[in-house]
């Protein structure tokens, strides 16, 4: 743990102080009864840290873990700890706005409602997502129901809707699959197992929505009047997310710099997936939001985690969370240029005294050694430049290779065991891994591989890390444990038509629709669109067009809303086609269904 000061409660003062009340019980559920979130669960954490947990992130998962409504400032309240992110809450004239409505429905429902159990009940006057995170407006119909939401303004930075729905289309399958092992899905809440990923303390599991914003912010210093309160942009595109924006709010002297600068090291690539996120511009914006905002400042709040009060305060924590994006982006880029390898660098980086022992900056949910190989592939790709990894078997071969070169599947698991013995955990776990991918049905290196992953996980002070391990350990011990995923019906409505055919096209089996020539027309009634469909040599095209056109095989004529179910496999009433109907079905003949339990840890 190097110099950390334990003894230092700073935090644990700050995350506590302005508390006017927690939800209790601190358990949402649907409207079916099924529990949704749980805050008590992690009641484990008020005990002193055992020895199946790291110390340092079971410190932050204390402080995660604390829940309720807390006042930030004069007019601004919080509410933490009902799911992931943070609700934050602005008193207007006539009533309040809300910041980041959550993950679920239920959640920001809840939320809401305690803040009102305690301030009075007031209308929504105003709504802002941060940024183009799930967990930043997923539970907006928690607040703003759809039919209501005529006249309140959705204020959200450019890109928005196109950035929230894309990272949960296109990739979504994988990154839902690799999410389970992330966020700790299915792990236990325990000593033993999840006791945090971080940033938060797990993600509530009820219905996703999206109310699409009406409100765009394009530029830094753009300012809006939300129900009588001034607020101050600064767009900070390419950095936590692709769309993201930090602002301020002149008259209450604060700051919120929505999920650019929070209580942990964060992600330059989440290992759930993403796209590689801009280290270099990350910091920059940093240093802007002190010139711009800083003086102007009493309390800075964010998306995550708990407030920095006082402006020295503000400005030591935004200058070192600055120079930690920098720092790890220019020596990695030093190290790259010496002709080192993103493994290599990793191994290499070590971080100033001043930052590593800032709480605020330790390696919770990012960690020093995947972001250094995130900044690595942003600029040189996967390839290091040897041409012995230019094209190397695939897993399953390479371990079979490697198993037979060692001497066998006993030979080996006796080096890993050795290994392991001696403490070399990282060996260890390689060289059972390779056994496990020669011979999957190996139940003896399987059981040593997830003893190895279960001590990786128990040491390990990254809380998506110590996840990964668990969860790797469960699922070689227990196999796959298949959980229901889907694009809900209120994200599924932000899609645009494009995104909706884009989303087709990534299903296309190639080599089977090789030889498949298919065009179809859809004239959309409601949208008063028509788009043209092409498939040949297995791609599937699309594109806009206007007037009256003809070749095609089949036409058909729907809305938006009978597109959904149609790619849904509901078969909607009301669709009307003229051509050959067998064109529909040539096409959905071709295109493969996700696989949402696809094996990770054995092939």
């Amino acid at each position: 743990m190097g110099d950390l000061a334990f003894t230092d409660r700073t935090d644990f003062e700050n995350a506590e102080r302005g508390l006017v009340a927690s939800l209790s019980p601190g358990v949402v559920r649907d409207s079916g009864g099924r529990v949704v979130w749980d805050n008590d669960v992690f009641a484990f954490l008020d005990a002193p840290c055992p020895d199946t947990a790291n110390p340092s992130l079971w410190r932050q998962s204390q402080l995660c873990a604390k829940q309720g409504l807390f006042e930030v400032t004069d007019g601004v309240y919080q509410v933490r700890g009902l799911d992931l992110s943070n609700m934050t809450l602005v008193e207007g004239e006539r009533g309040v706005i809300v910041i980041d409505p959550l993950v679920s429905v239920e959640t920001a429902a809840a939320a809401f409602g305690l803040y009102c159990e305690h301030r009075g009940d007031r209308p929504v006057t105003g709504l802002v997502y941060t940024h183009s995170h799930v967990d930043h407006f997923g539970g907006a119909e928690g607040v703003v129901a759809p039919g209501n939401a005529d006249g309140v303004p959705i204020v959200a930075p450019a890109g928005f809707v196109e950035n929230a729905v894309a990272e949960n289309v296109y990739a979504g399958t994988a990154m839902a699959r690799r999410g389970m092992y992330h966020a700790g899905v299915l792990l236990e809440r325990g000593p033993d197992g999840m006791v945090g990923t971080g940033l938060g303390q797990t993600a509530s599991s009820g219905r996703v929505s999206l109310v699409p914003p009406n409100t765009h912010i394009t530029r830094t210093g753009q300012e809006e009047v939300l129900d009588g309160v001034r607020i101050v942009f600064q767009s900070t595109p390419g950095t936590e997310a692709p769309a993201e924006m930090n602002f301020h709010f002149p008259e209450r002297r604060a700051l919120c710099m929505a999920e650019n600068a929070t209580h942990n090291l964060h992600n330059i690539l989440t290992l759930r997936g993403a796209l590689v996120r801009d280290a270099r511009v990350w910091a920059r914006y940093l240093d802007e939001a002190i010139t711009l905002f800083a003086d102007a400042s009493d309390v800075a709040f964010a998306s995550h985690h708990w407030p920095i009060w006082g402006r020295d305060d503000i400005v030591a924590f935004l200058s070192q969370q600055r120079d930690l994006y920098a720092y790890l982006h220019d020596q990695t880029l030093r190290m790259l240029n010496q002709g080192h390898t993103g493994i290599e660098i990793a191994e290499q980086m070590e971080l100033p005294p001043a930052l590593a022992n800032a709480w605020h900056a330790r390696g919770y949910y990012g960690s020093v050694s995947h972001n250094v190989k995130a900044i690595y592939q942003r600029y040189m790709g996967w390839f290091d430049g040897n041409p012995a990894h230019l094209w190397e078997h695939p897993p399953v071969e390479n371990a079979k290779r490697y198993v037979e070169c060692m001497g066998g599947a006993s030979k080996v698991m006796s080096m890993a065991r050795d290994y392991a013995d001696k403490g070399d955990l990282r060996f260890a776990a390689t060289l059972y891994d390779h056994v496990v991918f020669a011979d999957p049905e190996n139940a003896d290196a399987k059981s040593g591989l997830a003893d190895v992953y279960q001590r990786l996980g128990r040491g390990a002070e990254n809380g998506t890390w110590r996840n990964f391990y668990l969860t790797g350990a469960m699922e070689l011990r227990e196999g796959i444990k298949p959980v229901p995923m889907s694009i809900s019906g209120g994200m599924t409505a932000g899609l645009t038509v494009e995104q909706v055919f884009d989303s087709m096209a990534i299903r296309v089996n190639g080599p089977k629709a090789w030889d498949e020539h298919v065009t179809i027309d859809w004239d959309f009634t409601d949208a008063r669109e028509r788009y043209r469909m092409m498939l040949s040599n297995g791609v599937l095209i699309h594109r806009r067009v206007t007037g009256d056109t003809d070749g095609a095989d089949l036409t058909l004529t729907l809305t938006r809303p009978q597109l959904f179910a149609l790619i849904a496999g509901k078969g909607p009433e009301g669709i009307t086609s003229s051509g050959d109907a067998a064109a529909l079905r040539r096409l959905l003949a071709v295109m493969d269904a996700p696989e949402p339990d696809f094996p990770i840890v054995t092939p």
